[in-house]
């Protein structure tokens, strides 16, 4: 299997590389990563506990549902603005705004929804909030496409997904492990808040990337032409639009577990919430680890094989083991966080989408992000709304066969991701002797 090879930057040779480029992090970018991991583990605090507290307040399990989906359509909205507004303002101006949503909205639901235990009020308001780490984070990774080279173009993703892992929902939930037990939910809630704003901050104040600060669009498009463009990409290039589709059911099940999961592992399987909380940290820190492998094997054998076989067909197994696995063992905690470990692997073979995306549509990276980043906020949503819908009269076991079948079908459709040689893979490192291309037929199939 074979690759064009990309004409090394002159000089590029002579230069040293950082211990970030050898990891496959672009050097100005650093801050950045570590920037989004403080962020998300902000937003993560919540993830393994709020679900329950709102039952708590009153909330049925049904409206609860509804509340997440509410927050994921906003969320899905605000994913692919993400990318379509980078294209126009630059991905610095897109996150500046997220971080500002973030606060206002956190503030709303924590100052008056949540103390009105109205119903309503916290549609609204958890809803509105939806729109915040979206814009912040699907904007920078519109940034890392944008200056990442190409041949670690796997891996940079990679090191993206690890740190939004890392944050949501690992430390956010060992964090919340912590908190609850001294300050309670709420007070753990408004900690959250700061924890938020100083990850933004790192990220906005330490970066210096310039290509980050100005529109990436050609300088002749009109903001109508962007925003529609990166709407219609889905029709005009339908590998962008499976692409999208591919990433809404990856993370689907994830959103909808978060959901249904918590109170079914309490309940049914007998674990205590310092226990769940502590299994869904070891389900994500399993990701951190597993994204950043998934995303140099993609540079290697391939993108689309790596979303395919080790995402998708990964996905449909563990996702059925994380319910049948508990269901007959019971509270055996080893058992549940075998499964658990297998989950959180398997979903980062998904990794490698975020690089084949940019090489099916080199030349509109921004919108094709924008497509990957509406799929990504779509199953924020749609996870919710499938436990909505299906737990009354499926129960859970119905609800985890959906999923699974999402993950199915999200292995099929990849296999119709094909790009050409040009498009498909890494690129030797520079000074490396040239490779004659392969034909598209054979190319390295990512």
């Amino acid at each position: 299997m074979t690759n064009t090879p990309v004409p090394p930057v002159p000089g590029d040779t002579a230069r040293p590389r950082s211990l970030f480029t050898r990891a496959g992090i672009p050097q100005p970018l650093s801050w950045g990563y570590l920037g989004l991991l403080v962020f998300m583990t902000g937003v993560g605090i919540e993830a393994g506990f709020l679900s329950p507290y709102l039952e708590d307040l009153g909330i049925s399990s049904s409206q609860v549902a509804m509340v997440f989906t509410v927050y994921g359509v906003t969320g899905a909205v605000a994913g692919w603005l993400s990318g379509a507004l980078s294209d126009l303002w630059g991905p610095r101006r897109v996150m500046w705004l997220g971080l500002a949503a973030f606060v206002v909205t956190h503030v709303f639901f924590l100052a008056v929804a949540v103390p009105s235990e109205a119903y309503p009020l916290l549609l609204i308001g958890y809803g509105l909030r939806g729109l915040a780490y979206p814009l912040f984070a699907y904007a920078f990774l519109v940034w890392i496409a944008a200056v990442a080279p190409p041949r670690q173009m796997g891996s940079a993703m990679g090191w993206f997904w690890s740190a939004f892992s890392a944050g949501l929902p690992t430390l956010g939930s060992l964090i919340a492990s912590l908190l609850i037990p001294r300050v309670g939910e709420r007070g753990t809630l408004w900690a959250a808040l700061a924890v938020v704003v100083a990850g933004g901050l790192v990220a906005l104040l330490l970066v210096r990337e310039r290509a980050g600060t100005t529109r990436l669009a050609p300088p002749g498009e009109s903001p109508l032409a962007g925003l529609a463009g990166s709407l219609t990409i889905l029709v005009r290039e339908p590998r962008v639009g499976a692409g999208a589709v591919v990433r809404m059911l990856n993370t689907a099940s994830q959103f909808g577990f978060l959901v249904m999961l918590p109170a079914w592992f309490r309940h049914e399987v007998g674990l205590s919430n310092a226990q769940w909380l502590r299994l869904l940290a070891i389900m994500f820190a399993t990701n951190i680890v597993t994204n950043l492998l998934f995303g140099v094997v993609g540079d290697k054998v391939g993108w689309r094989a790596t979303v395919a076989w080790c995402g998708g067909v990964g996905c449909t197994l563990s996702t059925l083991l994380l319910y049948y696995v508990p269901a007959a063992g019971g509270d055996r905690y080893a058992l549940c966080v075998l499964v658990a470990v297998l989950y959180g692997a398997t979903l980062s073979g998904y990794v490698p989408l975020s690089a084949l995306m940019t090489a099916i549509a080199p030349a509109h990276k921004g919108q094709a992000m924008a497509a990957l980043n509406l799929g990504a906020g779509a199953s924020t949503f749609v996870g919710p709304l499938v436990v909505s819908l299906f737990q009354g009269p499926l129960g859970v076991a119905g609800v985890v066969w959906i999923f699974a079948g999402f993950h199915a079908v999200s292995a099929g459709l990849t296999l119709v991701l094909r790009t050409t040689a040009a498009d498909s893979g890494p690129a030797p490192r520079p000074g490396a002797p040239a490779v004659t291309p392969a034909p598209a037929s054979v190319s390295k199939g990512s």
